[in-house]
């Protein structure tokens, strides 16, 4: 135990070096080591050449005599790559890269994985190297999507080695979902996804199967897609979706869409004035429960005329007619009422006897 305490009490407080200029957008991981290599970097006025230096806030760091820059916040954008244009910060043979055609606007950015020189379409930008490299983790596995025009007349068992797995030149690629479209011509365009990001996977393993790649464009990175964006358009997340879709920290991995359910929801009916009754109820027992009192039960409703409890019939009285009994008795003709037949067979004034009595005479 004493061994253990005095290794953590040892050990370095801070992060190091590297990771510090690449969280401040300073530049990747390995360029902040070739960086320090090359003795660019100064911690307190003192050059380093190693990047095992572990540096706090209250080091001095300068990069080329500049000081570094001031944390900001976690940031992220698509943009539309055009074709031809190479993706890195600077190119051996002086060929156009995505950076000298971004808007002059925008801070320095980094690149989320990489797309080749005639290839086009999604490239994420962030200007937070650590969340450059959690999106690039293997781990992280969010589906790439591409839309892939090839060369030729490809039937759907022809791809088949795709979906399984293909073996290249002694390179495994992992098995990848192909989707044959439509053809066009003497070409056919494809839905290609994948989870990892190998140089030229998808041209590699297209060739494999004796197909040509003349087209390739990247429409989608995991939860973010390409939509309507045209060539060399830039287009910043916001941080309400960027918080969604990463979480608070920034970089985490993006929860899996299928796994979120949504909650069972129930209708009930509910009859009228049985909110009413429920609401009456829990007063009333919230009321004697403060008073100590047992709850008082709802008295029963008054009997309807002709419901109330019937009286005992009297000793030796004859019993009650059943419904039977009632329905097969004879009923007696009533009586009729006074005079009533009487003025019904009585003829009007001035009609003749036998005949029906007319309408009633008309006044005035």
């Amino acid at each position: 135990m004493a061994e253990n305490t005095s290794s953590k009490a040892a050990s370095p407080e801070g992060e190091r070096i590297a990771k510090v200029l690449s969280r401040r957008g300073v530049a990747s991981r390995r360029e902040a080591e070739r960086l320090i290599e090359a003795g660019e970097v100064t911690v307190n006025g003192k050059i380093i050449t190693s990047p095992a230096l572990n540096v706090t806030d209250a080091d001095t760091i300068t990069i080329s005599g500049h000081p570094l820059p001031a944390l900001e916040p976690a940031r992220l954008w698509l943009y539309y790559k055009p074709d031809g244009l190479v993706t890195s910060a600077s190119d051996e043979k002086g060929r156009d890269t995505v950076f000298d055609h971004l808007p002059e606007d925008m801070p320095r950015v980094m690149s989320i994985g990489r797309l080749d020189l005639n290839s086009e379409g999604l490239l994420l930008l962030t200007n937070d190297g650590e969340l450059k490299r959690r999106l690039e983790l293997p781990s992280t596995g969010w589906l790439r999507k591409y839309r892939v025009r090839v060369n030729g007349n490809p039937t759907d068992p022809d791809l088949e080695p795709l979906r399984k797995g293909i073996e290249v030149e002694g390179e495994k690629f992992q098995p990848m979902s192909v989707v044959l479209d439509r053809h066009q011509g003497a070409n056919a365009w494809l839905t290609v996804g994948l989870r990892e990001g190998k140089n030229r996977e998808i041209r590699r393993a297209m060739a494999a199967i004796d197909l040509t790649v003349n087209r390739l464009i990247r429409v989608s990175y995991g939860p973010f897609r390409l939509g309507e964006l045209k060539p060399g358009a830039v287009e910043e997340v916001r941080q309400k979706i960027l918080r969604e879709q990463l979480g608070e920290g920034g970089g985490k991995d993006a929860p899996d869409p299928a796994a979120r359910k949504p909650a069972r929801t129930v209708n009930r009916r509910v009859r009228p004035g049985e909110a009413v009754k429920a609401l009456a109820k829990a007063w009333d027992e919230a009321t004697a429960q403060r008073e100590g009192k047992p709850a008082a039960r709802k008295p029963a409703p008054a009997p309807r005329d002709g419901e109330g409890p019937r009286k005992p019939r009297p000793a030796g009285s004859a019993p009650r007619p059943s419904n039977d009994e009632r329905s097969t008795k004879p009923r007696t003709p009533s009586a009729p009422r006074a005079g009533g037949d009487a003025r019904r067979a009585a003829p009007r004034p001035g009609s003749k006897p036998g005949s029906k009595p007319g309408p009633k005479p008309r006044r005035g």
